[in-house]
């Protein structure tokens, strides 16, 4: 049935237009009941469960449903934070479209109310439809809303309702529910009698007219890792005078957390301040202990030059709250029988937040998680609840879990709707498959990939012309022929946008099948791949380059280690053996030539684990060895993602993705610069050029590593390299490879970027169809914001994932003068008195220092009381 409604609209111009709004009703939606003789089994699959379950609810003993209202599922979703919630819920509520629950809005009723007033409907009509297929009539529909009119109006209709508070407290068998309600509002859970400590926050209204006007400055509120009473607003937006503002004190700060979007006013110049050196980590004050910080505050603030003063504010409103639920542990309150205690997050950037249970003694010493539900003005702390235990502290499955969830790397299992779009079982490539590209079976192509690598990107072979020149080819999996656009498939893969790399485990982008399988370029296997193929001199100038889908037949599939025994080695001069040896002498070549337009050549402190073959627990660990054959590797890829990039932008000027790496500022360097005159060198940072070349002569003949701890040092100067859309930037220069246009091509099994480079190849060059939504720039410049932030966030868990697993950290001594890279015998100690964040103690035994080393003949004692465990640290 067709329902309509007319209605009038003025017009920005000041004309009126009118509005039809037509609604179908359908009458063939069912209930979702299995078995219900009323519907006939109209509905197309059952959505409530047959027979609920006996919950043990003291106001409910009868079977029933729950039918929550709008704001008690918004509210309380966050409990249950699992990835793909709103997927589930979305697909649950089968509400019935017939023209008994059709509700329209009467005059001067409001949308909220006629939401309300539409889900009271719903509700009573479930429970009239039930009955009629419920022997006994105790088959039931319990109305949860958190709303008090809407409640009562519900009781007046007969309805039965009842709060979600009241509901989840009469539900006897499980009484620790109740810790996962979420706090209805900061009001209904402010601290009895506390005083004032924050100013309210300014309505969005005046927000937005200050920052329209000039009076107030929008950014996104970064707190301190080191210092609780201070945080930067980056300002968004073209102002570079007041880029960024400092924040310093607890009634400045005024309840923003760590990532929300706020407004910030600026202090008088008078009042600036300069960055603070002082460390102050929050020790959980309690809420009277207002006076306690004040005084902390009064430490922050030091005598310093006017130049050192930073535009300085506070914040006025929270313009958005990016609050998500953190991992981190109980703090047990020294009150016998409190249900009131502080959580402690393992982020140091988020402040400590109130939470009532009645599990403190069993959630004591373990991991869990807490979502933020207000912040009152009398509050010293966040209210929060109680959602999941993780495990117990130190656990490694635990302990991983944390790092994922705390750097939001998606790592639940693929759903079937996203392996539903995998290919059907036994696969082979058909005459479709063939269509548009190059057989190269008879080619010798190889892969050198490090030990134990399922996951095969990339494939290489070289092999000599009849006119002299070289051929030489780097074939990339195709794995954009198994991701369409658009599927379930697709959008899971650019939503986890990388394959994240931990010690022990690997957290694929796309499903095994794929990314150790079909797509893997295995030996002895046919593959479709994605070929990048240059016809070049013996002195490795390109002459020709084609790019071409193509059908690969590895002939081998060898180490790092096992291609550079091939090359060294005087007894072979098969063919494999001789495209090793062709590839090898055209990428020294190509290095050097990088090297001389000024690229970087950077040292990263790699380790690999070696695990136990039973438990999977790390037993030792060694810095990456690189061979020839890992240089040989990264300059054929370097080439295929440059020439890949040239030919993107050339057909797609304003809808390339490609790849930039920012210049540094000079103040970045100022670290290295320090060391490196520490011992009297030179490091010169006007130019990637200079900085290479003073690398370069940075040796000293006593000290054969520093120049390795240089290298390294110099990676924690450089900017982070970011992907962009060609339509929406004019810098395309990758500073550390010295490459005026670059682009990811070469590893589309773990990055999404490299899927989107070969949609736009394949459609350069006539090999598949046109993507859409590639021609949009903005819908690109928002693919590569998700692909810069989940590669920043890969990068931040496996750096802690190998801290957790070595536990190695910094070494400063205060009033000691030690220069960089100076040399040191220290004793090792594991402090685990603080569960949560263990750390390394070192004791200094050499060079004797009166007061601070410790004797030589006391290695073995038991020092200042840490627990100790040893550790086994490879070479």
């Amino acid at each position: 049935m067709l329902k309509s409604k007319t209605f009038l609209k003025k017009t920005r111009a000041g004309g009126v237009m009118k509005i039809v709004r037509e609604h179908y009703l359908r009458d063939d939606i069912g209930c979702g009941a299995p078995g219900c003789a009323t519907c006939g089994g109209a509905h197309e699959g059952p959505a409530l469960e047959p027979q609920p379950q006996d919950p043990a609810s003291s106001l409910c003993p009868q079977p029933h449903y729950l039918l929550p209202d709008t704001n008690v599922l918004l509210h309380q979703i966050v409990s249950a934070w699992r990835p793909g919630t709103w997927a589930s819920v979305a697909s649950s509520l089968r509400l019935p479209g017939s023209l008994e629950t059709y509700v329209e809005q009467e005059q001067g009723e409001n949308a909220n109310d006629r939401n309300d007033r539409a889900i009271r409907v719903a509700a009573k009509w479930y429970n009239e439809h039930l009955k009629k297929m419920s022997a006994d009539n105790q088959l039931q529909v319990i109305f949860i809303t958190n709303d008090r009119k809407n409640k009562e109006k519900a009781i007046e209709e007969g309805i039965p309702a009842f709060t979600c508070e009241e509901y989840v407290k009469s539900l006897t068998a499980n009484p620790e529910l109740i810790d996962r309600l979420a706090c209805l509002s900061e009001e209904e859970n402010e601290i009895e009698s506390g005083k004032i400590i924050f100013s309210e926050h300014l309505p969005l209204s005046k927000l937005q007219q200050g920052i329209k006007s000039g009076t107030y400055l929008q950014g996104t509120f970064r707190a301190s890792r080191e210092n609780y009473l201070e945080a930067t607003v980056w300002i968004h937006g073209d102002n570079e005078e007041n880029k960024e503002v400092i924040l310093q004190g607890l009634k400045h700060l005024n309840r923003a957390i760590h990532e929300d979007i706020v407004a910030v006013e600026l202090l008088a110049k008078s009042q600036w301040v300069a960055p603070s050196s002082v460390v102050l980590h929050d020790e959980g004050q309690n809420e009277e202990d207002v006076e306690k910080e004040e005084e902390r505050e009064r430490m922050l603030k030091t005598a310093v030059s006017e130049k050192m003063l930073k535009p300085t504010g506070r914040v006025v409103g929270i313009i958005k709250r990016n609050w998500r639920p953190y991992c981190g542990m109980l703090s047990k309150s020294d009150i016998k029988e409190s249900r009131r205690h502080l959580f402690t997050p393992a982020d140091k950037r988020i402040p400590r937040i109130r939470i009532e249970t009645r599990q403190a003694s069993t959630l004591e010493g373990r991991r869990i998680i807490v979502a933020i539900d207000g912040w009152p003005r009398n509050s010293r702390y966040p209210n929060g609840h109680f959602v999941r235990n993780l495990g117990d502290v130190g656990e490694k499955e635990t302990e991983t879990e944390v790092l994922l969830l705390e750097h939001d790397v998606p790592h639940q299992p693929f759903s079937q709707a996203v392996l539903s779009f995998l290919p059907k079982m036994p696969w082979s490539i058909t005459e479709k498959d063939m269509k548009n590209r190059e057989d190269l079976r008879h080619l010798c192509i190889c892969s050198v990939d490090p030990p134990g690598c399922t996951d095969i990107d990339d494939a290489l072979h070289c092999r000599e012309l009849e006119n002299g020149n070289l051929e030489v080819g780097v074939h990339i999996a195709d794995v954009s022929h198994f991701i369409r656009p658009g599927n379930a498939l697709d959008q899971e893969s650019a939503r986890r946008g990388t394959t994240v790399y931990l010690c022990e485990k690997r957290i694929d982008m796309v499903p095994e099948l794929l990314s150790s399988n079909l797509c893997s370029l295995k030996c002895d296997v046919d593959r479709l791949a994605f070929s990048c193929i240059w016809e070049m001199n013996h002195n490795a100038e390109i002459l020709k380059t084609k790019f071409t889908k193509s059908v690969i037949n590895s002939k081998a599939s060898l180490t790092y280690a096992e291609a550079q025994l091939r090359i060294d080695s005087a007894n072979m001069n098969d063919d494999i053996t001789t495209s090793l040896r062709g590839l090898n002498k055209l990428a020294k070549i190509l290095k050097k030539g990088r090297i001389e337009k000024g690229a970087l050549t950077l040292s990263s402190p790699e380790v690999r684990f070696h695990m136990d073959s039973e438990t999977h627990d790390p037993i030792d660990l060694q810095t990456k060895e690189l061979r020839e054959t890992n240089s040989m590797v990264e300059e054929f890829m370097l080439l295929a993602n440059i020439s890949v990039a040239k030919k993107i932008h050339e057909e797609f000027s304003e809808h390339a993705l490609l790849r930039k790496h920012p210049a540094p500022p000079p103040s970045n360097y100022e670290i290295l610069v320090k060391a490196a005159r520490s011992r009297n060198l030179e490091i010169k940072t006007d130019t990637a050029k200079s900085l290479a070349e003073s690398l370069d002569r940075a040796e000293s003949p006593t000290f054969p590593y520093l120049n390795t701890l240089l290298r390294i040092l110099a990676t924690r100067c450089m900017m982070q390299a970011v992907y962009f859309c060609s339509g929406m930037d004019n810098d395309f220069y990758h500073y550390g490879l010295a490459s005026p246009i670059y682009t990811h091509f070469t590893s589309p099994i773990r990055r999404y970027a490299d899927v989107i480079v070969h949609r736009l190849l394949a459609v350069a060059i006539g090999a598949d169809c046109t993507y859409p939504e590639l021609t949009d720039k903005h819908k690109l410049a928002d693919i590569c914001k998700n692909l810069n932030f989940r590669h920043k966030m890969a990068q931040y868990a496996q750096r802690a994932s190998v801290a957790f697993h070595t536990q190695i950290p910094s070494l400063k001594i205060e009033d000691t003068v030690f220069h960089v890279f100076d040399k040191v015998k220290v004793k090792i100690m594991l402090d685990s008195s603080n569960l949560q964040h263990q750390k390394i103690r070192m004791s200094l035994v050499e060079p004797q220092i009166p007061g601070i080393s410790i004797p030589t003949d006391t290695s073995n004692m038991d020092l200042n009381g840490p627990k100790k465990k040893k550790m086994k640290l490879g070479k």
